[in-house]
């Protein structure tokens, strides 16, 4: 994860309760009803759910100019998310415009959208509403109350590739029209009146889509523009049943279950955090900061003579953070984020601060001996002094430059060194293979990956889940990881690096559902040990209350807690095994071949279905079901019977549910 400044919290000292009382399901999680309009923090509405099922489509606010289209999106601005209700408002910047915009959630299948732009310097670019809907989905686009005769809407010049596959219209909106044999699913955008409308097509994300502007404010005018639009799906849900079948005779890699990050970043706030979800996961492996520059900023001093009692304050809480975690049963990971100045090349960026186009700093290679026997230090004073030999070490994203820059040489070269020097120090501490920012950067680990000298010294190969997320790279990695005989780790794992700008978003339903639904889509195509949230402190934190985020009630866990835990019910030692299902619904498998005891996790992230589990291994009677979703905090059902190694469940709409059998 990438550095930043802390968060700065208010105390509100120990406003917390530990263990069982404090899990309380009556307590437990957000109860707000589950949004109809699926709503990103930047302002794109990403569908509408009608009983469950999503009918696709994407808005975003967006600017016209010469140069084409500027619009809202994922890590593009740095926007305001708040609810209050059934409405959400997002306040954003784009270009010389302040856009402000309220989604509200009215009734079933429908949700109005009230975008103001304010313009606050001169520009001749003009604000729009922009609606990309897949032509897989839909059959046309048409403007609804198109007039008759002549309409000349005056609508400004745009340059590029955007203007010529748009052609000007008028009317009160547009109606995405069905597909024949789609049950009349129709997805319509309605405005109070007549105006100019620009349609087209696009590809977007390897897509074809239908491609909508709705004019809101004209820059040359200086005025602020304002529509309000209402969005309504109609057509029929998909119940249709899916078939499930679990091969557990054909066992894969180990799962050892759930991991988390623990990077101290705020000392008024984490340590009930941190001890609340210590008391109530159940942790398998836990990543821990070295705070290098602070341990050995002077090259002439030797870090490994101080005394405990004197540790800096940062370096002491990393270090009994290691130890507590590995109290608890996880194997520790150390990562180090930011180097001292002394080992790098040229000056250390200030406040993140880019050098020459780029991120961080390499490690100066006259200095290698050096870091080799600092890095070093750091893990023996750990294991001699606070009784922790880690299991393995990394530079957090050094592919990106965060806070170590590497090329994929330099990341081969410091294993092979690193690695070789640690082992000569008496250290089976070994080298993540890249821990890299996302799933992306498959490039980087290749050179290290064809250089044999480092393979004794590689103990995971590690990627990070922020981006990245389609079938081939998840696969990616799970294949580098088989080729190299060691172990796969999500060392990050969560879906958006920006949401703590915007942390009123972790306690959406739908940021929930996609987290863990992208959690069992790694399970099943990477196979990873572990997965390692970010984090279990109260930075992306999976409580709420308690000063996190400033917020001042009681400490309380959100849906995305009651997922993990959910998660984290799988077996100890279970192995990935096949499992097949379609559509909407994402499963995984994990199973004990000696104990017969297995874990089915599914996402539905769609419309309620009835589901039947085939290839449940004999002697299995009954399966427990657990269920989380917008009202649900890991509810335990009734015993499912097994028949003839077959069950049948119900999928709840848009929900997590989990299925077990132990011995």
């Amino acid at each position: 994860m990438m550095a930043r400044r802390e968060n700065r919290c208010m105390s509100v000292g120990r406003r917390w309760l530990a263990g069982a009382v404090a899990i309380a399901m009556s307590l437990c999680c957000n109860r707000e009803a589950h949004a109809q309009a699926v709503v990103a923090a930047w302002g794109n509405v990403e569908g509408l759910r009608v009983d469950g099922e999503v009918f696709p489509f994407e808005t975003s606010l967006c600017i016209v100019s010469d140069s084409g289209i500027t619009r809202t999106a994922k890590e593009k601005q740095l926007p305001r998310y708040s609810r209050s209700g059934d409405s959400r408002t997002i306040v954003t910047r784009l270009g010389a415009y302040t856009a402000s915009e309220t989604v509200t959630d009215t009734r079933r299948g429908e949700a109005t959208l009230d975008i103001t732009f304010t313009v606050d310097s001169v520009t001749k670019a003009a604000a729009y509403l922009c609606v990309d809907a897949p032509r897989s989905a839909f059959a046309s686009v048409k403007p609804i109350d198109e007039p008759v005769g002549v309409f000349a809407p005056i609508l400004p010049r745009m340059g590029g590739a955007d203007r010529a596959t748009l052609d000007e219209r008028a009317g009160r909106g547009v109606s995405f029209e069905p597909l024949n044999g789609e049950a009349h699913r129709r997805v319509e955008i309605r405005t109070s009146a007549l105006g100019a409308l620009l349609l087209g097509t696009a590809r977007v994300r390897g897509e074809d889509v239908y491609r909508v502007l709705l004019p809101v404010a004209g820059g040359w005018s200086g005025l602020p523009g304002s529509i309000k639009v209402v969005i309504s799906a109609t057509g029929k849900v998909d119940h249709s049943p899916v078939a499930l079948a679990i091969d557990a005779t054909k066992p894969g890699r180990v799962f050892d279950g759930l991991g988390g990050n623990f990077r101290i970043q705020n000392p008024r706030v984490d340590p009930q955090v941190i001890a609340y979800n210590l008391a109530n996961l159940r942790i398998a492996w836990a990543r821990v900061e070295m705070p290098w520059r602070t341990w050995d900023p002077d090259t002439l001093i030797d870090p490994s003579a101080r005394d405990t009692a004197h540790l800096d304050s940062r370096i002491k809480a990393a270090m009994e953070m290691a130890r507590t975690a590995q109290a608890k049963g996880a194997k520790v990971i150390v990562s180090a984020w930011f180097p001292p100045q002394w080992a790098v090349i040229g000056a250390l960026p200030r406040g993140g601060a880019l050098v020459n186009g780029k991120r961080g700093n390499q490690l100066d290679p006259a200095q290698m001996p050096r870091i080799y026997a600092s890095l070093t230090s750091y893990l023996q004073y750990l294991q001699r002094n606070y009784g922790v030999e880690a299991a393995m070490f990394s530079f957090n994203e050094s592919d990106l430059g965060i806070d170590v820059r590497q090329t994929p040489r330099e990341h081969a070269d410091l294993i092979k060194g690193l690695g070789a020097y640690m082992k000569a120090q008496g250290l089976s501490t070994t080298m993540l293979l890249g821990d890299v920012s996302d799933a992306t950067p498959t490039w980087f680990i290749g050179e290290a990956m064809r250089d044999r000298e480092t393979w004794p010294y590689i103990g995971a190969v590690s990627y990070h889940s922020w981006r990245g997320w389609s079938d081939s790279l998840l696969t990616f990695w799970f294949e580098a990881a088989k080729t190299l005989n060691v172990p796969l780790l999500v060392g990050e794992g969560s879906i958006d690096a920006g949401a703590y700008r915007y942390p009123n978003i972790f306690k959406e339903p739908d940021t929930a559902l996609g987290e863990i639904e992208l959690y069992v889509r790694m399970l099943a195509l990477s196979q990873p040990k572990s997965i390692l949230q970010w984090q279990l402190t109260s930075d992306y934190s999976l409580l709420t209350g308690g000063g996190v985020y400033g917020d001042t009630t009681a400490l309380r866990p959100t849906q995305r807690f009651w997922n993990l835990k959910q998660l984290a019910l799988t077996p100890e030692g279970a192995s990935h095994v096949p499992i097949t299902c379609a559509g909407a619904v994402h499963c995984a498998a994990l199973a004990d071949e000696k104990t017969g005891s297995f874990a089915v996790h599914l996402v539905n992230n769609g419309g309620s279905r009835p589901a039947t589990l085939t290839g449940i291994p004999r002697g299995v009677t009954s399966l427990g079901v657990w269920r989380t979703d917008a009202k649900r905090a890991m509810e335990a059902g009734a015993p499912i019977p097994v028949r003839d190694g077959r069950a049948g469940v119900t999928l709840d709409a848009a929900s997590y549910t989990t299925l077990i059998a132990r011995p």
